[in-house]
Parts: C-alpha cells; structure tokens; sequence
C-alpha cells in the first residue's frame, strides 16, 4: 500500500528514544514511575467501552494478539468492543477510529498501519478527548497515552548479529516491511547499520515488500535468479514472509535444511508457531518473538491507566521492560522480545507455544 512519506524525527535512531531515567520509583503493580493527573477518563471515573482497531487479520501474529485482546480485557477488567479490522488501509484505519469515537468510546487501542497517517486519528481522539494507546507501532506525531512495543531496531540488530555469525560473507537479503511504518524503517536501518559496521564481508541485497506475502514471494523470485548465490535471508515479519520465502525456495531447490549443503540461513521476526515449527524442521534458524500477547495486555492496561487518569515517566517496569521518551516527547513500553532457536525453541514460556 502506497505509504505517507516518513518523518525524520521518529527515524530508527530516535526509535531510541531520549533513553530511559534511572531509578524510577515503580509504583504501579505493572508498570514503572506513574502520576495520577487528576484528569479521570471522559466520564469521569476511567470506565466505559474501549475500541480497539488492527491493522489487518492475513498475518498469523495478528491473529493470535485478536484472540488475545477478549482475554486481556476481562483480566485488566476494562469493557472492550469487538475488534475492527483496518485491512492493511491506513486511509480506512482513520474512518475505523472516526466510528469508534462516533459510537461513544471512553478509550482506543490501536496499531497504527503508518506513522505518519495516523496523526489524523489520534487528533480526533484528542479534541473528543479520547486517550489512546498504540500498540506495535510508534506515531510520528499526535497524542497517545503510551505506545506498547517492542524495541524494533533491537530486531534488526539480533537479525543481523546471528546472520553475522552464522555465514562468514557473501550475500544476504532482508525482505523490509512498509518504510511508512517506523517499524520497517526501525528493522531495515538496523540491520544494515549492523551488517555494515560488524559484518564488512556481507552484501546486503534489499527487497522492499510492504508487509505484502504476495509481493514478497515475487520479488524474492526475481532477486534469486539473478542471485542464486544467497548465504542467507532476513525475514522482517515471519505473519507474512514466512510461508512465501519457503515456497519459493522449495521451487527452486533451494530449501536445504541447516547443516545440509546449500542451507540458506534465516532469520525471522514474530514468534508465531510456524515458525517455531520450521526451526523445529530446520528450514529457518531463528526468529524473534514479538510480544503478541503482551501486546494485548499492556495495551489494555496503558488504556484502563490512561482512562483513570494516570500518567507516566520513563523508567524501568516490574515486567522486564523500560519505559522510554521518544524525541517526539511520546512514552513507550519496550517490551522483551526474545531470539528463539533451536535451543530454546521449546520453552514453554513464549507464546507462540501456548496457542494452536
């Protein structure tokens, strides 16, 4: 999908962020150094219905954080309406929280299809004075209570650090996601700052793909005809690249299992069972577990927060997590996101083992 031109000031440096203060006092149960406002959601006690809005349902992870959003709900004890599906528009993803307000939500929970867009949402939150909390995805600008994330230049870094290690030099292809969201630009930047500064033996081949499965498979095609000498891949989001790199592999011959000759190392990001399957089969070597669920639980309790009136400061968490300033003065949790292989590719504390 064509994507809003990204703003520098979110930019994966600044992904960052200001850095965390240390020695915050935690004071919340879940959370690190807060301060309650005195300013109550809009019916004046933090409660009413909730709306939360996806960015799509094709990718396998946004389907099991949809299945988590009713459970983390009823656990945080705030009243959420069925989910909305902006099907991969960010124009559509506006009118979905346009509709929300328009139906009388005391609060929103959202993951942004694009940075820069979804200021025109967050801006009809604001002046109906509605709070938001995004999930996945920062904003470039407008008001949010806290964004709920993963550290995403942290994904490009261990991408690269195991790719780094595991193939001596040659070629290696990232297949990014949409530059007009900060997480592809977050993954992309790091990984190639990586490679360049630890990895100088490494080539990285680039494919642009949008968060597309389709797009992804077509031009990883083209990209292997001319290069059939790929060492090894990096997969920014295995909900939508896993199932097409392997299929076009497997066309071409060229899906060999690790520790056969001919393996193509890759490196995932998500934490979804498939992949955990096909680490499992040795057809990927690694993948880094998004917080699927956590996602839905942080979410829905930065929400409730918000609603009551609470506030943040950065900090470290009682859940393994920091909270961090963003240079655009947002607050943002940055969940653990763990590298999965197969030595720990069975703990059954990742969550991609705990659903079908």
């Amino acid at each position: 999908m064509p994507g809003t031109p990204a703003r520098k000031q979110n930019r994966s440096r600044t992904a960052r962020a200001v850095g965390a203060v240390a020695g915050a006092t935690l004071l919340l149960a879940a959370c690190g150094s807060t301060k309650d406002t005195g300013a109550a959601g809009a019916d004046g006690g933090g409660s009413g219905r909730v709306g939360v809005i996806l960015p799509l349902l094709t990718s396998p992870f946004w389907q099991s954080y949809n299945d988590y959003v009713p459970k983390m709900a009823e656990s945080e004890g705030v009243d959420a309406l069925k989910t909305v599906n902006s099907n991969s528009d960010p124009s559509q993803q506006i009118t979905d929280i346009n509709n929300q307000l328009n139906q009388g939500v005391k609060g929103l929970v959202v993951a942004p299809l694009d940075s820069a867009a979804i200021e025109a949402g967050l801006d009809q939150a604001e002046r109906k004075g509605v709070p938001v909390v995004a999930v996945d995805v920062a904003p470039d600008q407008g008001k949010v209570a806290m964004v709920v994330r993963a550290d995403n230049v942290a994904y490009g870094e261990k991408a690269c650090d195991y790719l780094g290690k595991n193939v001596t030099s040659g070629k290696v292809v990232q297949i990014m996601g949409d530059l007009a969201s900060v997480n592809g630009r977050d993954r992309s930047e790091a990984f190639r700052a990586c490679v360049k500064k630890n990895f100088p033996k490494l080539e990285v081949l680039e494919i642009p793909a949008k968060w597309e499965s389709d797009t992804a498979a077509s031009k990883l095609d083209t990209l292997l005809n001319a290069n059939p000498d790929i060492k090894g891949i990096y997969l920014q989001a295995g909900g939508v690249y896993l199932a097409p790199t392997l299929q076009t592999l497997k066309s071409k011959g060229m899906l060999k299992k690790a520790g056969q000759d001919g393996h193509i190392a890759i490196v995932s990001n998500d934490g979804i069972p498939q992949e955990y399957d096909a680490i499992r089969k040795g057809e990927i070597d690694a993948t880094v577990s998004q917080p699927a669920d956590l996602y839905a639980k942080y979410g829905m309790y930065y929400i409730r927060a918000a609603m009551e009136g609470k506030s943040f400061e950065p900090g470290p968490t009682d859940h393994d997590s920091t909270i961090v300033k963003l240079l655009s003065g947002i607050l943002e949790d940055q969940l653990p996101a763990p590298l999965v292989t197969k030595d720990n590719v069975d703990d059954p504390k990742l969550w991609g083992n705990t659903v079908g």
